[in-house]
């Protein structure tokens, strides 16, 4: 697929994809989304030397504020419904990459980009960060996970307050709140989220997998999130990488982890 709007960059292992939309504060519109599923379901897992994936947004503004509200004039009951599965579709294909993806937001990530920030793994603020769902506005409600992924990161009392009244909250109560990992000025997202990247690569990859695969399954009515990690568990103590990990720590040297 030729990308209109997302840009790719990697160095050292490490991909930035950027949301290219700036005019429209990166607004997500249907062909952006076409992209990111099909980045996230067809190219990225192709890229196997990867140590993981920062997706930000084009300018200081916004990483992406919002969906794009012309194509929602269209809408009916059944256009609604199908626009929002398929958006939860996509960023499930995020939340459950097998490598780390992490979020480096400035500016607005308000409705459509707070959903896409909390389906990576991490988030990194600048202090100028701004999120929301002010979907309520509108007279509807978030459509591409939400509901769901905000009460997973602060709690349902003070999520239900945000989704039914709209309100922003800045970088430090989102920071409080266990919505980011880290609060960093505006031009260190990016880095700081190289430098986790960087760390988590100096790890067994098949149990970073697993965390992700673990981690996931709590959320997941339809798995048993004990269960998954007794198997995930399993799975790694037959790897080749615990064998040197566990020789490295008894001989007091860094692992040297091939992924097998």
């Amino acid at each position: 697929m030729q990308y209109e709007n997302l840009l790719i960059a990697e160095e050292d292992g490490i991909l930035t994809l950027t949301i290219n939309r700036e005019s429209a504060l990166n607004a997500l519109n249907t062909r952006t989304m076409q992209e990111l599923q099909h980045f996230f379901g067809v190219d990225a897992p192709e890229r196997s030397h990867l140590k993981g994936i920062i997706v930000t947004g084009a300018g200081k503004k916004a990483f992406v504020a919002g969906a794009d509200i012309k194509e929602f004039l269209d809408l009916d009951a059944e256009k609604g419904a199908e626009m929002s599965l398929f958006g939860q579709d996509v960023f499930f294909l995020i939340e459950r990459f097998h490598k780390p993806v992490i979020a480096a937001v400035n500016g607005f990530a308000l409705g459509g980009g707070c959903e896409l920030a909390m389906a990576c793994h991490l988030r990194i603020a600048g202090d100028d960060a701004r999120f929301g769902q002010p979907e309520v506005n509108l007279g509807i409600i978030p459509g591409y996970g939400g509901t769901q992924r905000l009460i997973q990161y602060i709690g349902k009392s003070k999520a239900t307050e945000l989704l039914m009244t709209g309100d922003m909250i800045g970088a430090e109560e989102a920071l409080r709140l266990g919505l980011v990992n880290h609060v960093v000025p505006p031009d260190a997202t990016v880095d700081k989220a190289k430098e986790i990247l960087n760390k988590i690569a100096k790890k067994g990859p098949i149990a970073i997998q697993k965390i992700i695969e673990t981690v996931n399954a709590y959320f997941q009515y339809d798995e048993d999130g004990f269960a998954s990690e007794v198997a995930s568990f399993g799975h790694t103590t037959g790897t080749d990488d615990f064998r040197e990990g566990a020789a490295a720590f008894i001989e007091k040297r860094k692992a040297a982890f091939k992924g097998k």
